[in-house]
């Protein structure tokens, strides 16, 4: 008995902390639903997705949102948005509804769609910035009319079981909970109005329900050490050993749209680690009162760009960060106590989308750090980063034992041939 009780809080324990990120201890999506007013039978709303993610964020083809209804609602009608499946609507004569799903599940518009069928904050194909990011880019709405609903606070029913995909799976959503009515300036914004009734939906993300493996991992080089740390064998699994392309391959001749593949599968280079995207993190140079760390992000996808991207990296002495050269640089505090998190992302129409595999398929930046003399050392590998993430989700780091390692003869000051075994391993990661 002792052991099946064991058993149930283990998965209990396990499943609760599967969605909570301790660099993100607070990040979440949040489904706002708040009815505006009442129609024949039943009601208009306004869905909001904030994005409170602090650095993970919905890429294309973008999110989307279902859940099932309470009672017998229908979709008559939604802007900004439109549902997958229009289900059996074989009952109604004259007005059609938008969909008779019982079960709905509904995606944003494309950039462009028609004057009349935009809301607003909508229509960006489903992708949502992160918080951390880009707040004012974090948020995508909808207006929605429910029909055959009940039309009064008393007889609405809270839709349940709400689904969201980010486009992939990942996020669980809680049960709908009512809160305090959402309250709205008109557009004149002269005057408050506020949402007859609301409620709001809770999703939290995490990576091991959204893939078995990771999508990303990490790689290492320092100048004062010839050995160049790999990412790890079949890091991100070899199930698609297979189904890898080379670089000669002759799928790779044709145009974009005929490289599609029919399980939309991603088309990988082949590699040792399998992985989609490699971080490079290479310890450059060493100065007296500072040193310089050389990064380098490459997409091994030949059918996949990375719009927004974002590159969480964790190091004790990202709290003295003194320049980035070419990523936008944001501190990452989620304990008031402990800074030692960093996020990167691209600079706005100059390297915010990593295109995919090949020539153009790969950024790199260099950050400066100031030493703290009580702390720095390039012993026990402490130069290199605790945790990386890249799009939100983390990527595998060697094992510690492989890290390149500070030789016995070697000096705190950098001169030329360590400079010039920096450069050659730094190349040599584009080869491999």
């Amino acid at each position: 008995m002792r052991f099946l009780i064991f058993i149930v809080l283990f998965f209990v324990i396990f499943s609760c902390s599967g969605a909570y990120d301790p660099l993100d201890p607070t990040g979440n999506v949040t489904v706002k639903w708040d009815i505006m007013s009442w129609t024949a039978d039943g009601y208009i709303a306004i869905v909001t997705l904030f994005n409170f993610q602090t650095f993970r964020h919905f890429m294309k083809p973008g999110w989307t949102i279902g859940w099932t209804w309470a009672k017998k609602e229908i979709i008559w009608s939604i802007n900004g948005a439109q549902a997958v499946e229009q289900g059996d609507c074989s009952k109604f004569k004259a007005n059609i509804p938008h969909s008779c799903k019982k079960s709905p599940a509904v995606v944003d518009l494309l950039p462009g769609a028609p004057f009349n069928q935009q809301f607003g904050n909508c229509c960006k194909g489903g992708v949502v910035a992160a918080w951390g990011q880009d707040p004012s880019a974090a948020v995508s709405q909808f207006q929605i009319t429910v029909g055959l609903s009940g039309t009064s606070n008393k007889t609405v029913k809270l839709p349940k079981s709400f689904t969201l995909l980010g486009p992939g799976p990942g996020y669980t959503c809680g049960p709908p909970k009512m809160v305090p009515s959402t309250k709205f300036l008109t557009p004149d914004g002269l005057r408050r109005t506020q949402a007859l009734l609301t409620w709001n939906v809770t999703c939290t993300y995490s990576q091991f329900m959204a893939r078995k493996n990771p999508s990303c991992c990490v790689s290492l080089s320092s100048f004062y050490n010839q050995i160049l740390t790999p990412c790890p064998t079949c890091a991100c699994g070899c199930q698609n050993n297979g189904t890898c392309v080379n670089g000669d391959s002759r799928i790779l001749q044709l145009p974009v749209g005929n490289k599609t593949r029919k399980d939309n599968s991603s088309l990988l280079q082949c590699t040792h680690h399998m992985c989609p995207v490699r971080v490079h993190w290479h310890v450059k140079v060493n100065y007296k009162e500072y040193w310089r760390v050389k990064i380098a992000i490459t997409n091994f996808n030949y059918m996949k760009n990375f719009s927004t991207w974002t590159l969480v990296v964790q190091h004790p002495n990202l709290n003295n960060v003194t320049q980035v050269f070419s990523f936008e640089y944001k501190p990452l505090i989620a304990y008031d106590s402990i800074n030692d998190t960093a996020m990167f992302y691209g600079m706005k129409n100059y390297n915010d989308e990593l295109m995919e595999a090949g020539p153009l398929g790969n950024l790199q930046s260099e950050v400066l750090l100031q030493k703290d003399q009580n702390t720095f050392t390039f012993k026990q590998g402490w130069a290199f980063p605790r945790k990386v993430y890249f799009n939100g989700d983390e990527c595998m780091l060697p094992p510690p034992d492989t890290y390149p390692f500070l030789p016995n003869s070697a000096h705190g000051s950098s001169h030329f041939f360590s400079m010039l075994i920096s450069t050659l391993i730094f190349l040599f990661t584009y080869i491999w």
